[in-house]
């Protein structure tokens, strides 16, 4: 016998679909949405409806978007002549929080991974290639992949796949987190902290 409502427990398996959602947390957010104002449930829902509508991929480096090309491939006043992989639109958002970065990026939309599957034809960067081979002015390539199996396999593979003379190709650099303690950093996090040191 029934005890909830079709629509309630419909809204909690969608939302228990999404990533680290858990049924008790979907259950949660199914009954703030039922104890919130209308408008507000109404809000969301459109917001979600017109992000799926009007997202779309920037031709040039493969951001989610609005318009095309995006926000950032479009400002004149940020540096074509390096470019920042990564794997993720979310990686954007988070290197684009530091306000370091002036440069533009290029987004991969995944890791290489033949566990499961995924292929350098799974990923950007064929699209990647073909825009070094018609931008000249491109001097720089950061590899901003995760700092693990995957996202090393994916620096090295697109490594591989981009050397040509007078292009610098970079990684990003790993060690301790500001504010840590030597006695509580993993082996790998120190042997990287020591072989990434620099003079002062």
């Amino acid at each position: 016998m029934r005890t909830t409502s079709a629509s309630i427990m419909a809204l909690i398996e969608e939302l228990a679909k999404l990533p680290g959602i858990g049924p008790k947390t979907a259950q949660r957010l199914t009954f703030y949405i039922l104890r919130s104002p209308e408008d507000q449930a109404r809000r969301l829902a459109e917001a979600i409806t017109r992000v799926k509508e009007n997202a779309i991929q920037c031709s040039i480096c493969c951001n989610i978007t609005e318009s095309d090309p995006c926000p950032i491939c479009a400002n004149e006043e940020r540096d074509h002549g390096v470019i920042c992989v990564v794997e993720q639109p979310l990686d954007v958002l988070a290197l684009e929080r530091t306000g370091v970065f002036h440069g533009v990026y290029h987004v991969l939309h995944g890791a290489l991974s033949p566990l499961e599957g995924i292929g350098p034809r799974d990923l950007k960067i064929d699209e990647l290639a073909a825009r070094l081979r018609t931008g000249d002015a491109v001097h720089e390539v950061i590899l901003a992949t995760n700092p693990n199996q995957e996202g090393d396999y994916t620096a090295t593979y697109i490594t591989q796949a981009i050397t040509r003379p007078g292009l610098a190709i970079t990684r990003l650099a790993r060690g301790l987190p500001i504010g840590g303690d030597l006695e509580y950093a993993d082996e790998g996090t120190l042997a990287r902290a020591l072989e990434g040191r620099r003079a002062l």
